[in-house]
């Protein structure tokens, strides 16, 4: 039988075999009875899936966050294109001999995680503040193996493993270029690079598949990440109280406005410039990625709900 082709080529068309992971199963019931309503993933993007055949027998065979093989076809549904799958089952062993690999099917930054991580290290390195320095050591330390492959969001951006530790290395790079044509203080937007989403270690769940714990539902990584924060500090000692608020409110300002979930506005130079660097990244990487997707004829794309805005498909060169 046909291989499926990638999500991203999928169209209502499409049929044959493949191997995905499934990020999300759900059992609901519609008109003609229960039915699974399923996101698969690759590398290449999701895809929403249902299952209306043998529900309960299906249903015993994977669960979400497995690896699973499909056979099924494309349907248009809504005017967007979903899977309608007659078989489904978790991977087992013998399916690496059919095609399986588990790189194909977890999006993943397309920067090397070991390159990023000894670029982190340096810029900590870097900073000049000795308890400061302290802290950012600590933190990194307490949280290395999740720092190194967690996703930055459930979609928004960067939502892909390693997609944290690539966006908050661009605002340091970014940051430090700015700080150093404003004057800002250099170690301050480092710190803030690293801790402004330091709370989506804990407010995402990440093994495979990206979804939001009971905490971070609850409470949002802003506050669990000044938390973190204020838990790290009492650990240096004689860490300066007034930089202490400052770090904190790097993390509680940086998204710019009461409107976009910060409780309070960037009131110092350093906070504003995280709250535009943060900003920027995920703008572009939003952009970038809504153009590379995009297959509508013509010279914009469709129109991109948060951006709120078609984009501009400049020609190939």
């Amino acid at each position: 039988m046909a291989r499926l082709p990638r999500v991203a080529e999928l169209v209502a068309s499409s049929s044959g075999t493949g191997f995905f992971l499934c990020a999300r199963k759900e059992r609901r019931v519609g008109r003609g009875g229960p039915f699974l309503a399923l996101l698969l993933q690759d590398v290449s993007g999701e895809v929403p899936a249902k299952v209306f055949q043998d529900v309960e027998s299906a249903s015993e065979q994977f669960e979400a966050g497995e690896f699973v093989a499909v056979q099924g076809h494309g349907n248009s549904f809504h005017e967007r294109v979903e899977l309608v799958l007659d078989k489904i089952r978790r991977v087992i062993p013998d399916d690496a001999t059919r095609g399986f690999r588990e790189e194909d099917c977890i999006p993943s930054s397309p920067r090397n995680v070991d390159e990023m991580w000894q670029e982190l290290c340096n810029r900590l390195a870097s900073v000049e503040h000795p308890q400061l320095r302290a802290l950012l050591t600590k933190i990194v330390a307490d949280n290395t193996d999740r720092l190194r492959m967690w996703p930055a969001a459930r979609q928004v951006h960067h939502a892909y493993r390693s997609g944290l530790l690539e966006h908050l290395l661009k605002i340091m790079e970014i940051s430090i270029y700015v700080a150093e044509r404003y004057g800002a203080r250099r170690d301050l937007l480092i710190a803030g690079a690293l801790l402004h989403d330091i709370g989506k270690l804990r407010e995402l769940n990440y093994e495979v598949a990206i979804d939001y714990s009971v905490q971070g539902n609850l409470v949002g990584h802003i506050v669990i990440g000044v938390g973190m924060l204020r838990d790290a500090i009492r650990e240096i000692p004689e860490f300066p109280p007034d930089l202490a608020i400052e770090l904190e409110h790097l993390i509680l300002s940086h998204h710019g406005s009461r409107e976009h979930g910060s409780p309070v506005l960037p009131m110092t130079i350093e906070a504003l410039i995280l709250a535009a660097t943060d900003d920027l990244d995920a703008t572009i990487h939003q952009a970038r990625r809504h153009i590379a997707d995009d297959d509508n004829e013509g010279a914009f794309t469709t129109y991109h709900r948060h951006l709120e805005r078609v984009l501009y498909k400049p020609p190939q060169s």
